[in-house]
């Protein structure tokens, strides 16, 4: 029986909103961010997103717009009163700006077979248990330090951003999505465990003038360890425990490893 579970924690200062959103279905899991830094009602359009994600795999591109025209007017209609009760400059921001986020998830197949999407910087892994390979739908480190592709609630879809495909889904799986925070600190885990492997992207992900490549110069100096136990165990972990979760979460953040934001998991396995 293919188990799956989520979890998300906010930021760490008090009455922080919780822009993430994350769901766990059968055969299905899925993590949406909520881009707080333009428009309105981020935490709302991530909400509304996985709330309406269909059963069955979006496949395409195409699809995604298609079915995301299909639900944003609802949405757009009842967050336009939200706005208009807060009337003036807000209500201008949303009418100019909509509301963003970004969207990962994989649907299970009856082949055991999992098909996956995303758009923006949300990310899904596959770990395989025999091989010690992590497989992604990210492009490289260094990519996180660029802006997100972002579905907007007003706007019409810019195909590039979609990235689509299939992973195999074994007694060795272990399938999972996160929001971006949590991705770099886990692709960046896993490069740094195969150095030799990875030493372009490593290198690429170390010239940036960002908080991603701080971040990676503290992970440089890190002891050796094992990517299994010190990673994809604390996520499996993890995500049964809110608390857990967001003690690990902090731990990390406070060693100068994982970048300061809302921190989603979703996971599937046999």
């Amino acid at each position: 029986m293919t188990k799956t579970r989520g979890i998300t924690t906010g930021k760490f200062e008090k009455n922080a909103i919780n822009e993430d959103s994350v769901i766990a279905r059968k055969n299905m899991i899925a993590v949406s961010d909520g881009a707080g830094g333009g428009g309105l009602f981020a935490d709302r359009w991530s909400r509304y997103l996985l709330k309406h994600l269909p059963r069955l795999p979006i496949t395409s591109a195409e699809q995604l717009d298609e079915w995301i025209g299909s639900i944003w007017e609802v949405y757009y209609n009842k967050t336009e009163e939200s706005a208009k009760r807060l009337g003036g400059m807000a209500l201008d921001k949303f009418y100019d700006e909509g509301s963003f986020a970004t969207l990962a998830a994989v649907w299970k197949l009856p082949d055991n077979t999992c098909q996956w999407i995303t758009y923006g910087d949300s990310v899904v892994f596959h770990y395989d248990y025999s091989t010690k390979e992590l497989n992604h739908s990210f492009t490289n480190l260094a990519d996180f330090s660029c802006p997100p592709y972002l579905i907007n609630c007003k706007d019409e879809l810019n195909m590039e951003g979609f990235r689509g495909g299939v992973f195999p889904f074994t007694e060795d799986s272990f399938v999972f999505v996160t929001s971006d925070a949590l991705a770099h600190f886990i692709l960046m885990m896993y490069e740094l465990s195969r150095k030799e492997i990875f030493a372009n992207e490593i290198e690429k992900a170390l010239g940036t003038s960002s908080k991603n490549g701080n971040i990676m110069k503290k992970g440089m100096s890190l002891p050796s360890f094992k990517f299994e136990t010190e990673v994809i165990a604390k996520l499996r972990n993890a995500v049964y425990s809110e608390n857990r979760f967001k003690r690990w979460c902090t731990r990390l953040y406070k060693k100068g490893i994982l970048a300061y934001d809302d921190y989603s998991l979703a996971v599937m396995y046999d």
